[in-house]
């Protein structure tokens, strides 16, 4: 396809008019989003529905894996989140950046393809190990999937929807995280009903669930590709950025700033200062993952983490040097820290939450996995949706009234869901457990579009899948790669579930300090964002 049919294309697709006014006019003066953009939202929808399906179906299959594999509840917690969640954000940095340059849909498409695959072979886990291996790969996949659709999201709604669509895509990650639920519990007590001692293969409940949910993905990628293009910064009326020369050598660059022990070399081709640094950086990390071994801690989490925080630091100081204006409006704003903290706190919470409910559930309450499923499930799924799009409304009102306006429901989903989980974490029967998770989650949910939102507001087009990628390292890192692992680390130490989840409520204070910092800072971040770009090195 040339360049000019391209172009075309995007226009036709964003609502552009053949021989009518100048494009970034028409966009500019647009009452809303077009036709071809809700059509594109809804697939993207479908596409984060999936991708908590195969993501947090294990919560459901957790009791059964547990028994099957001689697993402990850190164990458990360390497969859902840390083996999970540290490849995810660390191959979201990279992928986040091939997103700002190259092909969004193909990318997605790619991604998609990898972790339906990875998904299907969890079914053939036969130890902790082999399912960690599989974990691993769903996380590499499912890490081009956030970047590509915020970045395309952003370039097809204008600014005053952006948080509205952001929600609606989002809430697939409750729809999916509650549809897991009800078709895995569904899966695994009819399949071990039906077969006893294993049916096809050799498979059990489990195994067969984990295939049944990877498999459809494929088909999703197929319609993904048939998806267009946008042009970056078209919706806002700015010029289109000129296309990266190379874009698989800049995603191999990344990569030598982020996976280690190859951010050695990269940081040795950013001369001796670079190196130092990283290794100092490398020395302290390595320090504190033995001092947390030498306590008794397990090996596996902590190793991850630090090869998770470790990326991290690498690729900021590398970010810092080949890409200033990047690293001045994302890790050297104040507001876009704070916001990333704010809801990574938030995910902290919610993560162990939704992982945990099930188990809860089957082990403390007795209840059935398709009874469990069904109705944790269903009720999150609609907690979900519910509280990210009214979060998401809510939050592009309160904007217009305020410049930090949305940040006030980050602030909201940071100290009203604490009393709900109190309850649903200490009850000894099912009602008011699903009365409590159903208001913790839609209190909390609203977050994530509002913050969302403001990370992509606080940066330039071409950076939004940086933004993106790094948005969800505080929600990996901080709060899929901790807050699931904690509960379970408690629950093990202590014999009780309950204490596990109910420690996790001592991050509220810290969350709601962040929360009300990013909120004051948010503004001004967000008005000087061109000069400080222009300030570090930006041509505008």
């Amino acid at each position: 396809m040339t360049d000019s049919v391209r172009r075309t294309d995007a226009a036709v697709g964003q609502g552009g008019i053949g021989g009518g006014p100048d494009r970034h006019e028409a966009i500019d003066t647009q009452p809303g989003a077009t036709p071809y953009a809700w059509y594109v939202l809804s697939i993207l929808f479908l596409v984060y529905i999936l991708n908590f399906v195969d993501r947090q179906i294990i919560s459901i299959l957790a009791e059964d894996i547990k028994r099957d594999l001689g697993l402990k509840d850190q164990d458990l917690g360390f497969l859902y989140g840390t083996a999970f969640g540290v490849f995810y954000s660390l191959f979201g940095i990279p992928l986040g950046r091939l997103a700002d340059n190259w092909h969004r849909v193909r990318l997605m498409t790619i991604g998609l393809s990898l972790w339906s695959v990875m998904t299907a072979l969890s079914g053939l886990s036969k130890s902790g190990g082999h399912l960690a291996a599989a974990r691993i790969g769903v996380g590499i996949g499912e890490a081009t999937a956030s970047p590509s659709a915020y970045s395309l999201i952003s370039d097809y709604f204008p600014k005053r929807l952006r948080a509205t669509a952001l929600s609606i895509y989002s809430a697939g990650l409750y729809v999916g995280g509650g549809f897991s639920l009800f078709i895995g519990g569904l899966i695994v007590q009819n399949w071990n009903r039906m077969y006893p001692g294993g049916g096809p293969l050799g498979l059990v409940g489990w195994q067969a669930a984990f295939m049944a949910v990877g498999i459809p993905g494929l088909l999703l990628a197929c319609w993904i590709a048939t998806l267009k293009e946008p042009i970056r910064g078209l919706v806002e009326g700015l010029p289109e950025p000129e296309k990266h020369p190379a874009p698989f050598r800049a995603f191999a660059g990344e990569l030598l700033t982020i996976v280690p022990p190859f951010t050695l070399i990269g940081a040795a081709m950013g001369g001796a200062r670079a190196f130092a640094l990283n290794i100092a950086g490398l020395v302290v990390v390595v320090a504190g993952v033995l001092g947390l071994i030498a306590l008794g801690e397990p090996w596996p989490q902590w190793t991850a983490i630090g090869i998770g925080v470790y990326a991290v630091f690498s690729w900021a100081c590398a970010l810092k040097r080949r890409d200033a204006p990047t690293f001045a409006l994302i890790v050297g704003t104040p507001a876009f820290l704070f916001t990333v903290v704010a809801y990574g706190l938030n995910a902290f919470l919610s993560y162990a939450a939704s992982f945990w409910a099930a188990p809860y559930a089957l082990r403390v309450l007795n209840v059935a996995p398709s009874s469990a499923g069904f109705m944790i499930g269903g009720l999150g799924a609609l907690a979900g949706f519910l509280g990210l799009t009214i979060g998401g409304v809510v939050s592009d009102r309160l904007r217009r009234r305020h410049p930090g306006g949305r940040l006030w429901v980050v602030i909201f989903g940071a100290v009203v869901p604490t009393p709900f989980l109190i309850l649903a974490f200490t009850a000894t029967s099912p009602v008011p457990f699903y009365i409590g998770l159903f208001i913790a989650q839609i209190t909390a949910s609203g977050a994530l579009g509002a913050a969302a939102a403001t990370t992509q507001d606080l940066v330039l087009p071409r950076m939004r899948g940086t933004a993106t990628a790094t948005f969800f390292i505080g929600t990996t890192l901080i709060g899929l790669a901790l807050g699931p692992y904690l509960a379970g680390r408690v629950s093990t130490l202590t014999g009780s579930l309950s204490i596990g989840m109910l420690s996790l409520l001592a991050s509220v204070p810290i969350t709601l300090v962040a929360a009300i910092a990013a909120c004051r800072m948010a503004p001004a971040a967000e008005a000087s964002r061109e000069a400080r770009a222009r300030a570090a090195g930006e041509v505008l």
